[in-house]
């Protein structure tokens, strides 16, 4: 089975194709260039380096949220773009899980976090068991960093926490958690396209893929500019009691 895949839900944007246990190939880029510029580019460049005939992908996995608003809308599209054009299936993976699984193997329950602004993350729990099943402790959401931290201490558990929300409540964890804390390492700490893809196999093989006309990104709520909309009209609302 080969499986190409895109995210581009959070400040990385990554590329890769992985087939069956092997990942032939992987682009990450986190640097001070919008998804829009890079992804496309790293797709193409992907495609060369490995002689790759997409007809020959059996689907297409992407991050489909939560994350940036625009960085969801662009791997979304781009992924759409393939399937419909190589009649191919999409499957959406959930963004915090695909984070998670960056830690294959890890005997700690893990945290990943990412920064979803006003004090919220966008959260998850997961641990792996010992005969390496993934295990969803809490479905991805998003909450305050205090209702997480508060549900890790009552788990009781040693914990991992890893992605871009982690320098933004870093000092919560330490003013928080009762537990024992351990930030993920460099090579692993982000979004990674490869742990999309290798995520999305088994998804694929449980029958979660759907069609590219199907295919709609997860937000968990609404954009700025929507709750912003939605705030002016309840004040309006309330104005003509």
């Amino acid at each position: 089975m080969k499986i190409l895949a895109i995210d581009s839900s959070g400040l990385v944007a990554s590329v890769a194709v992985v087939e069956d246990d092997v990942l032939q190939g992987e682009y990450t880029i986190n640097f001070k260039r919008t998804h829009s510029e890079v992804l496309l580019p790293m797709l193409d460049a992907l495609k060369k380096d490995l002689q790759l005939d997409l007809e020959s992908v059996d689907a297409i996995a992407v991050a489909a949220g939560p994350g940036s608003f625009t960085g969801l809308r662009i791997g979304s599209a781009t992924a759409k773009g393939l399937g419909l054009a190589l009649d191919k299936p999409i499957v959406p993976v959930p963004t915090v899980d695909a984070l998670a699984y960056n830690l294959y193997g890890s005997n700690r329950l893990i945290c990943p976090l990412m920064d979803a602004r006003r004090n919220q993350t966008y959260t998850g729990l997961y641990r792996f068991t010992e005969d390496g099943t993934f295990e969803v402790v809490t479905a991805q959401k998003v909450c305050a960093i205090e209702e997480i931290i508060e549900e890790i201490n009552g788990l009781g558990e040693p914990v991992i926490i890893l992605g871009d929300g982690v320098p933004v409540f870093r000092e919560a964890f330490a003013k928080l958690a009762t537990v024992s804390v351990i930030e993920a390492p460099a090579h692993v700490n982000k979004q990674r396209a490869g742990a999309v893809a290798c995520l999305g196999q088994l998804l694929y093989k449980e029958g979660k893929a759907e069609s590219a006309a199907d295919h709609r990104p997860e937000y968990l709520r609404l954009s700025q500019a929507e709750r912003e909309r939605k705030e002016r009209l309840a004040r309006e609302a309330e104005a003509k009691v």
